[in-house]
């Protein structure tokens, strides 16, 4: 078998003869290329060792909630141990110093609670004006350029939205001339006082607004054509709820007044008054077909009229008595007045059960309400209101009209307390402060007249132009929930709304004497 010799490794050559094995002896050399810089170069890195330019950016970590979490320390030993001790009370001293002094106190508290040094006084919290600024000016250009006057203003249930219809006070046949109901919230960031949160398109003149008084979304409105019509302005696309439509319970002539009701039938639901030139005064509620249905209804007729002595010169007609205005009563839910055309005031009842004459093609009975007449104004009255503060023992209300006048009324006498002539032009509009018993504004043809009867008895304390020239407000509206704001619309299609100075706002100590000495000196 040959023998089998290992020559040496073939990849490193022939081995070395045996004599030269220890032989010095180098190995030829392994070469390896670098691919590094070559690469480096076609990617165009740049030869630095500086790193790369770091970027940073900002962001809020403010968190959108808050929450608070007590962090009481544990209590020590030795104090929880003191507060355990009991107090050291000698309690037979106490005793003896409250008899000492128990007469004495007892008659400093009932001294206290027979003054009368704060009656009235509120704190109040505002912070004080000292001038009538004004806070908007909003208007629907559209309406303007037709030339249409703000008819009417009105504040919702929440006291932040506004609204005002459109439509003519000058004359004329305008029922088939179409109108709006607008609508502004004024708390809205980015309110636009050219562009209503909501237009509604009215065929007709829109005489008359009001809001639900707890409903912020819901507003009746009486129309040139007679009819009434519910909007609820939480639907943009049909906010038509309820209407009454042409039929033979509708009113004749136009609407110049609603008013919303208690159901006092049925719970929770609400029934709409309305008033009208032809003479009738009609309670309506609401049907599930989106109607509304003739409840009740009241109807003025000369011949039924009380007539009073001291009115002896009174000629009264035999036709029907148009009404353009009413008010209830804020102590007896069933008295209210009406403003009539003839220059009148009438105190008149729901509770009311004599028939109304010659009222015929009503679904329902008309009743007639009327029970006292009041002496009247030189021209047709356009508006009353009655005080929401004085007590029923005077039951005080104000009614103003064409003559200028401001008639200051007791419902207990025909003839008027006071006689204002606030201006020589027609008076629109006249309400009561809601926070001040002395104060009422009046909207005339020269602008807003603030009155204040601790300031004067005989003019005005404010005249507010509401535009430059010669332009009449219609219309004009305490907020309730914000009783420094008054609204007001006016000829031009505008609707100002005001912020009044704080002494308007604040009440007097004793004011509600003061309003009633006023009425018993003139009484006497």
């Amino acid at each position: 078998i040959p023998s089998r010799r290992f020559h040496g490794n073939p990849r490193m050559g022939p081995r070395p003869p045996l004599a030269a094995m220890f032989a010095d002896w180098t190995a030829p050399g392994a070469d390896v290329v670098s691919l590094w810089r070559s690469a480096r170069s076609e990617r165009c890195e740049a030869k630095s060792c500086q790193t790369v330019r770091i970027s940073t950016a900002e962001a809020a970590i403010q968190s959108h909630t808050s929450r608070d979490a007590s962090v009481q320390t544990d209590q020590s030993e030795d104090a929880a141990q003191d507060l355990q001790q009991e107090a050291q009370v000698d309690y037979a001293s106490l005793l003896s110093f409250l008899q000492r002094v128990e007469d004495a106190v007892i008659k400093e508290l009932n001294k206290n609670w027979k003054s009368r040094a704060f009656d009235g006084f509120e704190v109040n919290w505002t912070d004080q004006n000292e001038t009538v600024l004004c806070l908007h000016t909003l208007s629907y250009p559209e309406a303007q350029d037709q030339t249409l006057q703000v008819t009417s203003v009105s504040w919702n249930a929440t006291g932040s939205v506004v609204a005002c219809s459109y439509g003519r006070l000058d004359g004329g046949d305008w029922s088939t001339e179409k109108s709006y109901v607008c609508t502004w919230n004024l708390d809205r960031r980015g309110l636009n006082p050219q562009r209503p949160d909501l237009v509604v398109d009215v065929p007709s003149s829109v005489m008359c607004l009001a809001f639900h008084p707890s409903q912020p979304s819901l507003i009746a409105g009486g129309l040139f054509s007679g009819e009434l019509v519910v909007w609820d302005t939480s639907r943009t696309e049909d906010p038509v709820i309820w209407r009454t439509g042409m039929t033979d319970d509708t009113h004749t002539d136009p609407v110049y007044q609603v008013n919303w009701l208690p159901d006092a039938k049925r719970r929770n639901h609400s029934q709409l008054l309305s008033v009208s030139t032809d003479g009738k005064i009609l309670v309506w509620r609401e049907e599930r077909d989106g109607q509304l249905a003739l409840a009740e209804g009241f109807a003025l007729v000369a011949q039924q009229i009380p007539r009073s002595a001291q009115l002896k010169k009174l000629v009264w007609g035999e036709a029907a008595v148009g009404v353009t205005t009413l008010s209830f009563s804020h102590f007896d839910p069933r008295v209210f007045v009406v403003g009539v055309e003839g220059g009148y005031s009438l105190k008149c009842s729901t509770a009311a059960e004599t028939l109304a004459l010659h009222r015929t093609g009503s679904s329902v009975p008309l009743r007639a309400p009327a029970e006292l007449t009041f002496s009247p104004h030189a021209g047709p009255v356009y508006s009353v209101s009655c005080s929401p503060f004085h007590r029923q023992v005077l039951n005080l209300f104000l009614s103003c009209g064409t003559d200028g006048q401001v008639h200051l009324h007791s419902m207990l006498q025909t003839q008027p307390l006071l006689s204002l002539q606030l201006s020589k032009k027609y008076l629109f509009c006249v309400r009561w402060s809601p926070v001040r018993p002395l104060v009422f504004a009046a909207a005339s043809g020269e602008g807003v007249q603030l009155f204040d009867f601790e300031k004067s008895s005989q003019k005005p304390a404010v005249t507010i132009r509401q535009a430059a020239g010669e332009c009449p407000v219609y219309c004009l509206e305490f907020n309730i929930k914000q009783p420094g704001l008054l609204a007001a619309g006016d000829a031009a299609g505008t609707v100002k709304v005001w912020q009044l100075s704080s002494d308007f706002m604040e009440q007097g100590p004793r004011e509600m004497n003061h309003l009633e000495q006023l009425a018993s000196e003139v009484m006497d």
